[in-house]
């Protein structure tokens, strides 16, 4: 199943070939200019893009689903930063303190919109509400990660100034607020090119992850975290998965949602995104110290489009004889 879904996913392609021509290639001295000004021109126009994408009566549509939508941010940017958090305290006993300090990092991030939609559909849930909780969650997300990741203590490795609040105004919020002004009259367009842009948005992502993991080869990863952290990291985001996926499974019956709106709860709620993740962290962390915070984020990425699809595919099947809902996520394929 991982393997099939590695190779069936074309932004995992994409983020392995960033990863591994980082790791052959990096981008040193006056190239980390460059790529860096590449980075940051394609995450403007990736935003530009999301701001074009995400229609404003969905948004209107998903305020008014209160019952849905409050609970929904309270575990994105709540429950699972503390999780976060208190993996990154776990981990830092051993591991490198950016590493450790990206597992808050994680925890913070919003939803993924594409995969968070994709599976919903794929389980029989409720896809109208799962895009419009997702795409919601992706915008507040440019607007509360960052201060819920300091209210937490995430500080530290952060160099989290004036400069850089001006870094997500420029290259997140105001391109974002163009295309919701823009939308009108350049919606059709986007919706008729809508394979092709897509790609746009894959290689703004592995550009930045291109240039955060670039200064984590400089910094000199491979001696820094070796085999025995790579395993910590491993099981530690496993851990993440589980109880982002069972905690929310269980939240969804707790407030007594409907399979198909309990479905799109699940995903949701559980999907870490990349596409807000990989672009922010070069905003905000130096080049040195951004690869490092975003390892976390990456094997979480990998683990929850590899372990979805089984959930998935189980939700999809008929319901319970007795009538009960499924009685969670698994993680066997």
């Amino acid at each position: 199943m991982a393997a099939r879904t590695l190779f069936a996913d074309p932004m995992l392609r994409m983020l392995v070939l960033a990863i591994l021509l980082a790791a052959i290639v990096p981008a040193t001295g006056e190239a980390r200019t460059i790529a860096q000004g590449v980075a940051n021109a394609a995450i403007f126009v990736l935003f530009l893009l999301n701001g074009l994408r995400i229609a404003r009566k969905d948004i209107v549509a998903g305020f008014r689903n209160l019952r849905f939508l409050l609970p929904l941010v309270l575990w994105v940017f709540g429950v699972m930063a503390l999780i976060g958090l208190g993996l990154a305290k776990l981990a830092s006993g051993w591991l490198a303190p950016s590493v450790a300090l990206g597992f808050l990092y994680l925890g913070t991030l919003p939803s993924t919109v594409q995969s968070a939609t994709s599976y919903t559909s794929l389980a029989g849930g409720n896809v109208a509400l799962s895009v419009v909780g997702a795409a919601l969650l992706n915008i507040l997300g440019v607007f509360v990660t960052v201060p819920i990741f300091l209210a937490l203590g995430g500080s530290g490795s952060g160099a989290v100034g004036s400069e850089v609040v001006v870094k997500i105004m420029l290259l997140l919020i105001l391109p974002f607020a163009i295309g919701q002004f823009a939308q009108g009259w350049a919606g059709l367009f986007i919706a008729k090119h809508k394979g092709k842009i897509v790609w746009i948005d894959r290689f703004a992502i592995a550009a930045a992850i291109y240039v955060a993991f670039s200064g984590a080869v400089e910094q000199g990863i491979w001696t820094r975290v070796n085999v025995f952290d790579w395993l910590s990291i491993l099981a530690l985001v496993a851990l993440f998965l589980l109880a982002g996926n069972w905690g929310a499974w269980g939240a969804g019956g707790v407030l007594g949602l409907e399979r198909g709106d309990r479905i799109a709860f699940l995903f949701a709620a559980a999907q870490k995104s990349a596409a807000v993740g990989a672009p922010l962290a070069t905003i905000m962390f130096p080049t040195k110290t951004a690869g490092f915070v975003v390892i976390a984020l990456l094997i979480y990425h990998f683990f929850q489009l590899v372990v979805a699809a089984p959930i998935a595919s189980r939700l999809a099947g008929p319901p319970h004889p007795d009538g009960a809902d499924y009685n969670g996520p698994t993680t066997q394929s």
